[in-house]
């Protein structure tokens, strides 16, 4: 099955095998809340980062001296998920590893992910599992995006996110993917961030102290988005300077440091499940109002 419609008396998912990845977000009132992927722009949509964030060094992989080539942000976006379940209101896929991801990434693992729709809810649930007799290095991320404007006409500089608690700790930003050593004043006044391009001129903007569990995303007329977040330590929201999507993106983990060329598993942030364990994360989108 290349792809798979959830849905319930509120909102209508489409989710495609291809990197189990969320195409296609709509109210049954007929509002588009996902960006539509043009390829001119940026030619993805929600896709799933694992089992990096962001790039390593060389985008290289190293493991037990030995390199091993990886992409930015990782492969599971670009490989066929098999799907296990499949209701009408939620679906599960799972990618496994195989001679292609050892290939880049020297380890046992199985990754599974839950979408699911409940009332005004989006339910997105990860559970990475470490099959393997060594410990299993890893970082994972989401990485949806969201209309901006949420409506058709609706002013740009009218939205803004409002966090659940002061944003006050400085932020993180990156170079070619890699971390930078210096810190940024927040551009969080308070609990908003008024969106705007120049925000995003020198790419994302990375949240490593992260105190919020959620947030909100709107506009004056629009509807308002809710997200929740479980499991995850730090928040990416990025954007193309002039292009109509904001990610909000939960990480566990970060792109590598500028100046760090070391293991795999010594990078700073990469989480480290034990052989046998298991670890779940989850976020939700709740379309809470709509004009």
């Amino acid at each position: 099955m290349d792809s798979c419609v959830i849905q319930n008396l509120f909102l209508r998912a489409h989710i495609k095998a291809q990197g189990a990845e969320l195409s296609r977000l709509q109210t049954l009132s007929g509002i588009d809340l996902l960006w539509d992927g043009d390829p001119a722009v940026w030619p993805r949509h929600s896709p799933h980062l694992f089992p990096i964030v962001g790039r390593l060094q060389g985008d290289i992989l190293r493991h037990q001296g030995q390199d091993y080539p990886m992409s930015p942000h990782g492969f599971a976006r670009g490989l066929p998920f098999t799907m296990v379940r499949l209701t009408r209101e939620d679906c599960t896929l799972v990618l496994k590893d195989d001679e292609t991801t050892r290939a880049m990434y020297p380890f046992p693992f199985e990754l599974r992910i839950n979408l699911a729709v409940a009332g005004p809810t989006l339910r997105v649930v990860y559970e990475l599992i470490n099959p393997g007799k060594e410990p299993l290095p890893a970082s994972l991320g989401a990485h949806p995006a969201f209309r901006w404007p949420l409506l058709p006409g609706a002013p740009r500089e009218g939205h803004r996110i409002q966090f659940e608690v002061p944003e006050v700790a400085p932020i993180r930003r990156q170079v070619d993917g890699l971390l930078e050593p210096d810190r940024y004043p927040t551009p969080v006044e308070d609990r908003t961030l008024r969106l705007r391009d120049e925000l995003f001129k020198d790419d994302v903007l990375i949240f490593d102290q992260l105190r919020s569990k959620k947030l909100r995303f709107d506009a004056p007329g629009t509807p308002v988005l809710e997200f929740h977040w479980e499991g995850f330590e730090q928040l990416g929201i990025w954007t193309k300077p002039g292009a109509e999507f904001i990610c909000i993106e939960p990480w566990r983990g970060l792109p590598s440091p500028k100046n760090f060329d070391g293991e795999f598993s010594a990078k700073p942030g990469v989480l480290i499940i034990p052989p046998g364990g298991r670890r779940c994360f989850r976020y939700t989108v709740s379309v809470i109002t709509e004009p």
